[in-house]
């Protein structure tokens, strides 16, 4: 009986061990609890890739300098999370005027300038402080995705899976935080401190 128990409790302690190493000391549960925490811990320059907005106009990296960016991906014929994402960024930039947004499309090949600007007027975006663009490259696109950590997965019906949250930049470009973007007066109230830093 008691070889039983401590063999038992030796698979018990491995299994364990093993779960703590793979939840990063338990913190997480899901590659997306360690794509958030593996940010918080070391933030990452966001690549200063050439990008379009809804108007047909280039998005330069130097004119989101020392500001702190809020970045969604998504792509304009979603009918689902997309636009919930939209409708999450359309009530910060109520909350939190002037705060600098960017929807980035990751679907470049159907996603040009027209439909930028109906996902741009569906959701409010105003071209100003909140602007829907797009990478011009594939390699670009790769390289945003690539840092930000984000999954595209083509759904077969011509969508796609993605994971999708708000990515926060700071005042130098890095990505600090992985945020959800529901319920939205959490997501408001995480990112005011960073507007006053």
């Amino acid at each position: 009986m008691w070889r039983s128990l401590l063999a038992a409790l030796a698979v018990t302690l491995a299994a364990a061990g093993a779960f703590a190493s793979a939840t990063d000391g338990f913190r997480v549960v899901t590659t997306e609890g360690a794509r958030r925490l593996a940010v918080e811990q070391a933030p990452r320059p966001f690549p200063r890739v050439p990008l379009e907005d809804q108007d047909g106009r280039p998005v330069l990296a130097e004119s989101l300098r020392g500001r702190v960016v809020l970045v969604e991906f998504i792509y304009t014929r979603c009918p689902t999370v997309c636009s919930t994402l939209g409708e999450a960024f359309a009530r910060v930039a109520r909350a939190l005027p002037g705060t600098t947004l960017l929807s980035i499309s990751f679907d470049i090949d159907h996603d040009g300038p027209e439909e930028l600007r109906h996902y741009a007027a569906r959701h409010g975006a105003d071209g100003r402080h909140w602007r829907v663009v797009r990478p011009t490259s594939r390699h670009d696109l790769d390289r945003l995705l690539d840092a930000a950590g984000v999954v595209v997965i083509p759904d077969g019906w011509g969508g796609y899976q993605h994971n999708a949250a708000v990515h926060l930049l700071d005042h130098d470009g890095r990505l600090v935080r992985i945020l959800d973007f529901e319920p939205v007066a959490a997501l408001i109230d995480e990112v005011r401190p960073w507007l006053r830093s």
